[in-house]
């Protein structure tokens, strides 16, 4: 089976951001991975469907 590859621009960005995050030095790239963490977790917790889980 061939899978199609869509763009999908939240993820160019997301790889972005890490390529930015990895050039960091050490103690500010972890600041940086926290950050991004609470970004993305408010994203999901903010998703359709997201209370459904239980």
């Amino acid at each position: 089976m061939v899978q199609e590859q869509q763009h999908d621009p939240d993820r160019s960005d997301l790889l972005s951001t890490l390529d930015v995050i990895e050039a960091q030095p050490l103690a500010t790239r972890a600041e940086a991975y926290d950050a991004l963490h609470d970004t993305l977790a408010r994203r999901l917790e903010s998703a359709p469907g997201a209370a459904t889980a239980s």
